[in-house]
């Protein structure tokens, strides 16, 4: 190259006309009208179009002949007015009238075209992810997460937060989800893990005195995958000292203001509205309940306690409930087939039914359960669920409570998106509160932890610890976006005699905490201050912030639902000498 660039495509407008300047890019594509040829340049603001006409050296004009999509080119020339604008794009007024070029690198045929809104399937882009990121939808969400990860810099450092940066290879703690394990060479048979979280360094950096911590953090996870989750990904994530539950939401609701006028130019609510946990479940059936529409679950156990309908007495003699969703003007949208797909796709959040009415809009109803019932059951249904002509309900029984709640929480949320009711221009930001400190784990068969054992009780439910632990409310606290969790923290532990008895309260024996978690009692004797933080998922946030479906769409090179990645074709094998000089031989 002869001369630097002196401009992105899209620096220039009508105002430079006449200017001289070099550019550097891809090519979109070329256009041979014979006696003319025109070829749109790419670079990561977008196109410009270069010009070869009658007044074009002779090399040149055939050197643009032979130009493919993707080539690489450099490019001097004159700015000037098109004769043809064009709307669609920034620089549709102008052209560049090329009087030098070079072309710095060919290209064979991609596998794709590098357009917009490719409807190429997705394991084909991901293997030439390179390629992928040419688009300027993709490059776009890229350059927009960098912008969200710079405003959370400056953010927290105008708030008093210092940035510090928390090891990679720790020691593993298992406590939730899998860690992946790192062998060492230097201690045969012993074990880094990739963190899940920077939890124990965060919380120590706040023993260390420096009172505001945040980081943009990496976090490893070796767990089942899906379209919002990835093996690793990245946090924002914040400690403070000497604060309790609001301080931090208030800090967190800041950065979402902040960022969300900056970005998208969206001014949101003043205060966030707040939910206690056990009302987003019985109200919503979910602990991140999308607020963006109502059909609330209720519960009509009280209307039917005298029934005789074998399938819903049986759910309340055992303890359980009988609830249902309405859903408004659906009776003639979701037809029978519909429903028998429903009823089938229910049972994989364990209900094992789902009975429904419809009230048809000529004031007729069919119903796969009402014949069962007294007329005063069916009329105590009706106007519990206020129903009216053209609404269908759908309910639930079962002796398992949760099981009730979560299959009507998803129904409500696949219905509101079948029947296309949710409002997609509205942010509806909620905090959940007062979680239950402990849940049941049924795959280890005990109790743990709901968010991590270092989440401290409220206040009040601390005598609780010892004499009934599953019945306390933890001081923590979930961000919760459209349905989405983006964030969530707690108040920590910071009374070692405390943190002893929740490791208890866990199954821990003192010998057992000592070794997993010895290094952090061990700080809590030399003077801790009470602390708390929290962190938001960053690739969650900023998909929802630019309309992504998955994350993959806002993560450079993601992983695919087998946590494979298809571009390197990683993971991959090693060599033999590898495994030797670690002392790990494989079970073949």
């Amino acid at each position: 190259m002869k001369l630097k660039r002196t401009n992105y495509c899209t620096d220039l407008n009508i105002k430079d006309v006449g200017k001289e300047v070099v550019l550097c890019g891809w090519v979109q594509r070329q256009r041979d009208l014979g006696h003319l040829i025109f070829i749109d340049l790419r670079d990561r603001t977008g196109i410009i179009q270069l010009a070869f006409d009658e007044n074009t050296e002779k090399e040149i004009f055939k050197k643009a002949f032979s130009i493919r999509a993707e080539f690489v080119l450099w490019v001097k020339g004159v700015v000037r007015e098109r004769s043809a604008k064009n709307e669609n794009v920034s620089t549709g007024d102008i052209e560049i009238e090329v009087k030098e070029l070079e072309v710095l690198s060919k290209s064979e045929t991609p596998p794709f075209e590098i357009v917009e809104d490719s409807n190429v399937k997705e394991d084909l882009r991901l293997k030439y992810r390179y390629l992928d990121l040419r688009r300027p939808d993709v490059q776009n969400k890229i350059i927009e997460r960098h912008k969200i990860v710079k405003l959370a810099r400056d953010y927290f450092d105008e708030n008093g937060f210092i940035e510090i940066e928390t090891p990679i290879l720790i020691k593993s703690t298992p406590e939730g989800a899998r860690d992946y394990l790192v062998p060492s060479r230097v201690f045969p048979g012993n074990f880094f893990a990739l963190p899940q979280s920077p939890q124990l360094y965060k919380q120590l950096t706040m023993l260390a005195g420096f009172d505001r911590y945040m980081q943009i953090a990496r976090c490893f996870r070796d767990e089942d995958l899906r379209a919002d989750r990835q093996p690793e990904f990245t946090q924002i994530d914040l400690e403070m000292s000497f604060v309790d539950s609001d301080d931090v939401m208030n800090i967190a609701e800041g950065f979402i203001k902040k960022v969300y006028k900056e970005v998208l130019g969206v001014e949101v609510e003043k205060h966030f509205l707040r939910m206690p946990y056990r009302e987003a479940m019985e109200r919503f059936g979910s602990d991140k309940p999308d607020l963006r529409f109502g059909c609330e679950i209720m519960n009509i156990t009280d209307e039917l306690k005298e029934t005789e309908f074998r399938v819903f007495a049986g759910a309340i003699s055992n303890g359980g409930s009988v609830r249902c969703i309405s859903m408004k003007g659906a009776a003639e949208k979701i037809p029978r087939k519909e429903i028998d797909k429903l009823t089938k796709w229910i049972q994989d959040y364990g209900a094992k039914g789902l009975a429904w009415t419809k009230v048809n809009l000529d004031g007729t109803s069919s119903s796969s359960y009402e014949k069962f019932l007294t007329e005063k059951e069916i009329d105590q249904i009706r106007k519990k669920a206020a129903v009216e002509v053209g609404d269908i309900i759908f309910i639930v029984a079962s002796e398992d409570n949760q099981v009730v709640l979560e299959s009507l929480g998803a129904l409500r949320c696949e219905l509101a998106n079948k029947l296309n009711i949710i409002d997609k221009d509205k942010w509806c930001f909620l905090w959940v509160t007062e979680f239950p400190l402990f849940e049941y784990d049924k795959d280890q068969e005990r109790y743990v932890a709901k968010h991590h054992p270092f989440t401290s009780p409220r206040e009040e439910d601390i005598e609780k610890l010892e004499t009934n632990p599953y019945d306390i409310c933890a001081n923590a606290y979930d961000l919760v976006l459209n349905g989405n969790e983006i964030g969530g923290g707690s108040i920590r532990i910071s009374d070692p005699n405390l943190q002893k008895k929740m490791f208890k309260a866990l199954g821990f024996s003192e010998e057992e905490s000592q070794k997993r978690f010895g290094f952090l009692i061990d700080a809590f004797k030399y003077g801790a201050p009470p602390h708390g933080g929290m962190a938001f998922g960053l690739d969650r946030l900023v998909m929802l912030m630019l309309g992504g479906n998955s994350i993959r769409d806002v993560i450079a090179f993601p992983k695919v639902a087998s946590s494979a990645e298809l571009m390197t074709e990683s993971p991959g094998t090693i060599d033999e000498s590898q495994l030797e000089e670690l002392k790990i031989s494989l079970n073949k």
